[in-house]
């Protein structure tokens, strides 16, 4: 950052590193970042590094207005007593961003190796898959709309789809299945016709699609309710904010939800730490279970 004066840019010294910072509104000392950095790892897995001070400053920041505290230091001393703030600086601090069709080529490998055989399979045929850390909808409503297309009769099937993601305000956007009509951009032609266009500027999911779909909270760290295997698991781009030994516990847990023969999709920018037994590597971030 510089300033003019007399023609002369003069560079604005930032404070050092655990100095306070006279332009901010709020005060934010190491004591602060470390205490909220290591919450954030307890409750969710969420590695906080350096690098992320402000944008925990600037996030929770709202949350201190919000709650009319006039320091970190008692935001940390609220979060202490009440669990319900607890869910909202997790909310807070995690990071959504996904659109639909994103990572097309797993879309792909979804259509010729996991929709097209259920359409094959017996009508009584029990389908399950599950989009982990789905944000605010829009992965599983792109396997939703690929299952729609490849399997006619999916809405007569036992097939369904469980969307979870720790962030309780984001999942609630997904429920609706309301997003910007600028997204529609995103979606491929041959899928538009699952989307309605309802009101202006608005594009809500068909209604057979969110039948499919049931959303629920869920904090990967903690216990997983569910009792049956899945055909398919997508977790993307939510392991790059773990540390490794959370990723591969996450694996492990992973490995064990699925179908033997089942598949796993992670992000782009992520990777299995060594050779796992029990998965094989199929394809760009695709792996499947043994048999």
């Amino acid at each position: 950052m510089s300033s003019t004066r007399g023609g002369t840019a003069a560079a604005v010294a930032l404070p050092a590193p655990g100095v306070p910072d006279p332009r901010r509104e709020f005060a934010f000392s190491d004591a602060d970042f470390q205490d909220l950095a290591r919450l954030a790892y307890r409750q969710a897995g969420i590695v906080l590094g350096e690098n992320k001070r402000n944008l925990v400053y600037s996030r929770l920041s709202r949350r201190l207005r919000a709650l009319n505290l006039a320091t970190f230091r008692a935001y940390r001393e609220h979060l202490a007593g009440d669990p319900r703030e607890v869910e909202n600086f997790i909310n807070a601090i995690s990071t959504n961003h996904t659109k639909f069709f994103r990572e097309a080529h797993h879309f792909d490998h979804f259509r010729s190796h996991v929709a097209a055989p259920l359409a094959r399979a017996p009508a009584g045929h029990r389908f399950r898959v599950w989009s982990a850390g789905c944000s605010s909808g829009e992965e599983p409503y792109t396997i939703a709309m690929v299952l729609g297309r490849e399997v006619p009769d999916i809405a007569r099937r036992d097939a369904r789809i469980l969307a979870t993601d720790i962030d309780t305000d984001i999942l609630a956007k997904g429920v609706r299945g309301d997003y910007p009509a600028t997204a529609l951009e995103e979606i491929p032609e041959a899928y538009r016709g699952c989307v309605e266009r309802a009101r202006p500027g608005v594009a809500t999911m068909a209604e057979d699609l969110r039948r499919l779909v049931v959303f629920r909270p869920l904090n990967l760290l903690g216990e997983w309710p569910m009792s049956g295997l899945f055909d398919a698991i997508f977790c993307r781009n939510v392991m790059i904010y773990f540390d490794a030994a959370t990723k591969a516990a996450l694996v492990e847990r992973f490995t064990r939800q699925l179908k033997p023969g089942g598949w796993l999709y992670i992000g782009h920018s992520e990777s299995l730490i060594g050779a796992h037994p029990g998965l094989r590597l199929m394809g760009r971030t695709i792996y499947r279970r043994e048999p």
